[in-house]
């Protein structure tokens, strides 16, 4: 056999070994004639690699006695999940005021949660080193330390330049911009360190804990004082094209004789739907100091101008949402940001305009609110999620670490 053949074998080694342990994480608890069929691979190639797996602690013979006693494929036995103990993901997400950290295990169950809160003007470097306490304060509250970890991700607001690593300029005041944040929190950890967008990561952590469960190809839109959104096609994440500029629904023209917009656009969906936008409307009815608190009660307690704004905004990023299932067609639209938590008056509007304007194969979408937290949190969930979905070679970085613990230990 030659040298060629032989490391294409590797590949396909490593390859599959990828493919069982994140069907693991994903399915929590799979029986070995499962994983061979939902990895399209031959049982022995699934025994072969569950093997190295159960030797290198990445998996374990799964201890869920209703699994077990489920007797699926006609086994009493032989069901397996990731090893919680193998390692830890971690995801910190930066917004202009706060900062929010997640640590999760390799088995997806939250070990530690908690953010902190920083001044708008705070510059990237104490950003950053506020970031790192705090995740060590999180790895210490759950008996971790930094060389538990198998990977991180961070979130931040703007668009990640994919060729440079460099956050391009978003919102004013965003303290990353010009940064590689990758490179800066790559000097501190020796796993790597994923970048992504904010909205992005809150998109990932609506399909692995939140309102995306269960689908497979997922539309984040959120809401809020920009608009961004996150899409994961097949359960993978698209981060963004070529440059990574992708995903900026918040400019899309709603109205090419609108106002115009910084962008350089006129009648950006932004200016129709945005916090802002909403609170602009609102403002000669609840005033000049209101804020989407009050536009949220003003709802509540059926305050015409309120809910008439709300569904005129409904109904424009409707009409943007019936373009972009024409062109993707996704199976579901989550709906989050503050502005999402209007409820119903805002997403019927978007409801009935999207099923309006679509294709007709394009139309059936369901369309709903997002589940988790608004904002640093739910994007810090993310990214650790991210982290056990993306991470290259997780499998040798864990088999790895396994090995260096070991001889550490002896």
């Amino acid at each position: 056999m030659t040298a060629k053949d032989t490391g294409s074998l590797r590949a396909l080694r490593r390859t599959n070994s990828e493919r069982l342990l994140s069907a693991l994480m994903e399915h929590r608890t799979l029986h070995r004639a499962e994983l061979a069929r939902i990895c399209g691979v031959s049982r022995t190639t699934v025994s072969t690699i569950v093997g190295e797996l159960l030797i290198g602690g990445v998996v374990i013979e799964s201890a869920d006695d209703a699994a077990a006693d489920s007797g699926a494929d006609g086994r009493a036995r032989g069901f397996l999940q990731a090893n919680p103990a193998a390692g830890a993901a971690a995801g910190l997400d930066f917004t202009l005021e706060r900062i929010w950290g997640h640590v999760t295990d390799l088995a997806g169950t939250t070990l530690a949660s908690d953010g902190v809160t920083i001044a708008r003007d705070t510059p990237w470097q104490e950003r950053l080193t506020a970031g790192l306490t705090l995740l060590d304060g999180l790895l210490a509250s759950a008996a971790q330390n930094r060389e538990a970890l198998f990977g991180i991700a961070i979130g931040v607001p703007g668009p990640i330049d994919r060729q440079t690593g460099v956050v391009g300029p978003s919102l004013p005041g965003q303290a990353w911009a010009g940064v590689n944040v990758s490179a800066e929190f790559g000097k501190h950890f020796a796993v790597p360190v994923l970048v992504e967008n904010n909205t992005r990561l809150e998109a990932v952590a609506e399909f692995t804990w939140g309102a995306g469960r269960g689908a497979r190809d997922v539309l984040y839109l959120g809401l809020s004082t920009g608009i961004g959104s996150g899409l994961l096609v097949d359960g993978q994440l698209h981060h963004g094209g070529a440059r990574g500029g992708g995903g900026e629904v918040g400019h899309i023209s709603a109205d090419t004789s609108g106002p115009a917009c910084p962008c350089g656009n006129r009648g950006c969906l932004i200016q129709h739907a945005s916090v802002p936008a909403v609170l602009a409307a609102l403002r000669p009815v609840l005033g000049e100091e209101a804020g989407i608190e009050d536009v949220l009660e003003a709802a509540k307690s059926e305050q015409a101008d309120t809910l008439r704004v709300l569904r005129d905004a409904g109904e424009v990023v409707g009409r943007v949402l019936a373009n972009i299932c024409n062109l993707l067609n996704p199976e579901r639209i989550i709906i989050g940001g503050e502005l999402a938590r209007a409820g119903d008056v805002l997403l019927e509007p978007i409801r009935a305009t999207l099923r309006r304007s679509a294709m007709a194969l394009t139309r059936d979408v369901d369309v709903v609110a997002a589940e988790l937290d608004l904002g640093a949190r739910a994007g810090a969930s993310g990214a650790a999620a991210l982290v056990l979905r993306q991470t290259d070679q997780l499998v040798s970085a864990l088999l790895a670490g396994a090995t260096s613990r070991s001889s550490e230990a002896v």
